[in-house]
C-alpha cells in the first residue's frame, strides 16, 4: 500500500466522491420519464432500454476523473427512476409474485465472455440474430432494446474518454477508446472494462451483481502483460488495489437489508471447466490486496478442496485475521457433486461461483432465484413437539409431524413463486449466454432456472428435538405436560427446567450422536420435500440450502410480510424472541467442545441433497491469530473442514472488548468490520439487533 492508494482509500471512506453526486434539484424526476414513456407508448421492454440510455447519458451520469486515477467511474446519479406509474405497476403485477424489490438480481454475468468479445462483438451477435429472426416481432423488439443499451454504455465510455482527453489524461482516453467496445489487450484495460460495465448494470436498477470467477477471466490479460514485459507483479497489484477501492465508492447507493449487504462478491481458486486446478497468481494477489486494504468490498470467496496447499490457506488465514469475515470457503469436493446431482452439466458445475451471500450459481448460464425464502426448521420442530406431545404421540409421531410441517412450508414458498414475474432486463441480457443468440430476454430464463430455499435455525431445531427425545422419552425426567406448560409460559416460573434443557441437553456441535442424527434428519426431510415437489413453472428444481440469511432474527422476532408465525419458547431452553443461530452454527449459548467438534456435527449433513449453500459459521477469538504458528493452525482447521466433508465455511475474527467498545463509542470505531451472515459490513452501521447477535456468538480459542 503506497501513499497514493492510502490517500485514495481515505477519500473513499470519508465519502469525498459524494461531492460529485447530483443534488435533488438536478435529478431527472421520475414523472418526467413516465410522461415520455407514456407519450411514446413504450412497452415494458422499451422502457427498460430507455432507462439505460437515460441513466448513462450526460444529464444523469457526468464523467468524474480524479488526478491520481488509472481507470475511472464515479457514480453521479444517486437513484434509479421508476419506469411505471403506481397504477401501471399494479396492473402489470396483479396476481403475480415479485421477487424482493422487483428487478433481476443476485445472478452473475459471464464476464469472461463479455471481455473476450467486447460490446461491439455482442452488438454483432444481436444484429445477426435480428436478421435471422426478422419475422419474430417479440425477438426483434428485445434485440432492438438490447442494441439500444449497448449504444448507451458505449456512449457513457465515450463521454469519459472525451473528458479524459480534455483534462490531458491521455492514457485513460486511449484505454476508453478501445474498451468496452473491443476486447481488452492488457490487465489495465480489462479492469477498466469490468469497472464500467459492472457499474452500468447497477445503473439499470439491478442489484447484488456479482463479479464471478475473477481470477479465471482476468488471468489471461495479466499473464500476457507479464510475458511481454508490459507490467510487473508489483504494478499489477497496485492496479488491482485501485480496482478494489473503486468498488467501495457507490456501495451506499446499493440496496440491502443493512449497509454492506450489496452482493459485490468475487470467487477465487477451484478447478476449471475441465476439472484441472485453476489457482493462479491473481488468486494470491487478490487475497493479499484484500488483506492490505481492509475494506468490505469485494467480498472474497475461496474455492478449495481436501488437497489445497497450506500456503494458500495460510494466506487466507491472514485475511481472516483482519476481521473482515472473508474469505468464505467453498469445498469443491462437495459442491460440484451436489450441483451435478441437481442437473447441472459437469463442466458448468465445475465453473460455479457464489451469489450475494453463499448460494452457488453458474456465471452467465443461470436465471435462478436462489433465495425465495426460508423454511423455519425451529417452527417445524416446535409444531411437531407441541402438537405431538399434546396428542400423546411417541417420538416417531413427533418426527412425522415435523416432516409434514416442512412440506407445508415448502409448498407455500414454492407455490407463491409459481406466479413469479421477472421484469425485462435488456442490458443484463447482453452479458449472459444465449439471450442475444436466441432473441429472448433474460427474464424468460436460461439454462438453469432453479429456486433456492434456505433452511434456517437448524441447530436450534435439532437441539429442541434432541431435548425431547432425551429428557421426555428416554429418561422420563420431564413429563409432556411439564414441558408443554413451560413452553406455553415462556419458561417463566420454570427456570430450573429451562436451565436443564439449555445446559444439559444434547447439543449440535458437542459430540452428541442424537442431536447430530436429528440435524441430518431435518435436512433429509427438507431435501425430500423439495425433491418431491418436482419441476416448477419455470422448468427448474427447488434447491434446499443450509443458510439462514436474516431469517435467524426474522423468524424469532418478526418482520413485516413473514408467512410463517413467530416461534415462541423452544424445547432446547430458548425463550421467546431470542434469536436463532445464524447459518450452520451451534445454538446461541450452547456449550460446545470446540471447533473440530462443530465441524464433525455439520459434516454429517448430506450435502449432495442440500446444495443451495449456507456456511458453517465460526467466530474465532482474535487471540487465535497471535503468531505464525497460530495462523498455521487456522489453515489446518480449514483443511480439516474440507477433509471432514463439509460444504462451506465462514471464519470470523472477533474481539469481544472491541465490539462492546464500538457499541458504546461508535464514533471511535467507524472502520470496525464484521461478518453479519453472508456478507460483511461496518459494525457501527448495523442495526442494534444485528450488533447484539454478533456479540452473542460463540468465540473459539486454540490451546
Amino acid at each position: 500500500m503506497n501513499e497514493r492508494l492510502e490517500a485514495m482509500k481515505r477519500r473513499v471512506r470519508a465519502g469525498a466522491h459524494k461531492l460529485y453526486r447530483q443534488k435533488p434539484p438536478d435529478l431527472r424526476a421520475a414523472p418526467d420519464l413516465l410522461a415520455e414513456f407514456q407519450a411514446e407508448g413504450l412497452s415494458w421492454m422499451q422502457r427498460s432500454a430507455r432507462l439505460t440510455s437515460r441513466m448513462c447519458a450526460f444529464e444523469a451520469q457526468r464523467p468524474v476523473i480524479l488526478p491520481d486515477e488509472h481507470f475511472v467511474f464515479t457514480r453521479t446519479a444517486t437513484r434509479v427512476p421508476e419506469i411505471h406509474s403506481h397504477e401501471e405497476w399494479r396492473d402489470l403485477t396483479e396476481g403475480r409474485t415479485i421477487h424482493e424489490l422487483g428487478p433481476i438480481s443476485n445472478i452473475c454475468p459471464d464476464w469472461g465472455r463479455l471481455l473476450s468479445e467486447g460490446l461491439e462483438g455482442r452488438r454483432q451477435v444481436a444484429l445477426s440474430s435480428r436478421s435471422r429472426l426478422a419475422q419474430d416481432a417479440q425477438a426483434v423488439e428485445f434485440l432492438d432494446c438490447a442494441l439500444e443499451t449497448i449504444e448507451a454504455v458505449l456512449a457513457l465510455a465515450a463521454s469519459y474518454a472525451a473528458e479524459a482527453q480534455h483534462l490531458g489524461h491521455n492514457q485513460i482516453a486511449e484505454v476508453l477508446g478501445r474498451v468496452p467496445a473491443h476486447p481488452p489487450h492488457t490487465f489495465l484495460e480489462a479492469l477498466q472494462f469490468l469497472r464500467l460495465c459492472h457499474a452500468a448494470v447497477w445503473l439499470n436498477g439491478h442489484y447484488h451483481v456479482g463479479l464471478g470467477r475473477f481470477d479465471q477471466y482476468m488471468w489471461p490479460y495479466l499473464q500476457a502483460d507479464l510475458e511481454e514485459g508490459r507490467l510487473d507483479l508489483a504494478t499489477a497489484e497496485e492496479l488491482l488495489a485501485e480496482f478494489f477501492i473503486s468498488l467501495n465508492k457507490d456501495s451506499d447507493l446499493y440496496p440491502g437489508v443493512q449497509q454492506g449487504d450489496n452482493g459485490q462478491t468475487l470467487c477465487l481458486g477451484g478447478v476449471d471447466r475441465e476439472g484441472h486446478p485453476a489457482v493462479n497468481e491473481i488468486t494470491y494477489m487478490s487475497l493479499r490486496v484484500s488483506r492490505d486494504l481492509g475494506l468490505i468490498d469485494p467480498k472474497i470467496n475461496l474455492r478449495i478442496s481436501a488437497d489445497t496447499n497450506l500456503e494458500l490457506l495460510t494466506l487466507a488465514a491472514e485475511l481472516t485475521r483482519k476481521g473482515l469475515g472473508f474469505p468464505q470457503f467453498a469445498n469443491d469436493d462437495l459442491v460440484i457433486p451436489g450441483l451435478i446431482a441437481h442437473g447441472y452439466a459437469p463442466e458448468d458445475a465445475r465453473d460455479y461461483t457464489v451469489a450475494a451471500c453463499w448460494e452457488f450459481i453458474i456465471p452467465g448460464r443461470g436465471m435462478e432465484v436462489v433465495n425465495i425464502g426460508a423454511v423455519s426448521l425451529p417452527a417445524a420442530a416446535d409444531h411437531g413437539i407441541r402438537e405431538g406431545l399434546a396428542a400423546g404421540d411417541d417420538f416417531r409421531g413427533i418426527l412425522r409431524r415435523v416432516k409434514e410441517n416442512l412440506r407445508g412450508q415448502v409448498d407455500r414458498l414454492a407455490g407463491d413463486y409459481e406466479r413469479l414475474l421477472l421484469p425485462p432486463a435488456p442490458f443484463f441480457s447482453v452479458l449472459m449466454n444465449g439471450c442475444l443468440e436466441r432473441g429472448q430476454d433474460l427474464s424468460a430464463g436460461l439454462a438453469y432456472n432453479n429456486f433456492g430455499i434456505h433452511g434456517a435455525g437448524a441447530a436450534n431445531a435439532a437441539d429442541a428435538l434432541a431435548a425431547v427425545k432425551f429428557f421426555v422419552f428416554d429418561r422420563g425426567a420431564i413429563s409432556p405436560d411439564q414441558l408443554l406448560e413451560a413452553l406455553e409460559k415462556d419458561f417463566i416460573g420454570h427456570e430450573p427446567l429451562r436451565r436443564l434443557l439449555a445446559e444439559e441437553g444434547p447439543k449440535v456441535g458437542n459430540q452428541s450422536d442424537l442431536a447430530d442424527e436429528l440435524l441430518r434428519r431435518l435436512f433429509d426431510d427438507f431435501a425430500r420435500t423439495c425433491e418431491d415437489y418436482g419441476r416448477t413453472s419455470r422448468g427448474g428444481l427447488l434447491r434446499p440450502g443450509t443458510g439462514s440469511a436474516m431469517y435467524y432474527l426474522w423468524l424469532a422476532s418478526g418482520n413485516p410480510g413473514m408467512r410463517e408465525p413467530l416461534v415462541g419458547a423452544t424445547a432446547e431452553g430458548r425463550q421467546q424472541g431470542k434469536p436463532f443461530s445464524a447459518n450452520l452454527a451451534p445454538s446461541l449459548g450452547a456449550p460446545v467442545a470446540g471447533p473440530i467438534s462443530v465441524l464433525q456435527s455439520f459434516s454429517k449433513i448430506d450435502y449432495r441433497r442440500v446444495c443451495n449453500g449456507g456456511p458453517i459459521t465460526m467466530e474465532l477469538s482474535d487471540t487465535v491469530f497471535r503468531d505464525p504458528e497460530s495462523l498455521s493452525k487456522v489453515a489446518l482447521l480449514v483443511r480439516t473442514f474440507a477433509r471432514l466433508g463439509c460444504q462451506q465455511l465462514q471464519l470470523n475474527s472477533l474481539s469481544l472488548t472491541n465490539l462492546l467498545e464500538a457499541k458504546a463509542h461508535p464514533e471511535e470505531h467507524q472502520n470496525l468490520i464484521v461478518r453479519v451472515w453472508g456478507w460483511s459490513g461496518y459494525f457501527c452501521e448495523l442495526a442494534p439487533e444485528y450488533q447484539d447477535h454478533i456479540i452473542a456468538r460463540h468465540m473459539h480459542a486454540f490451546q
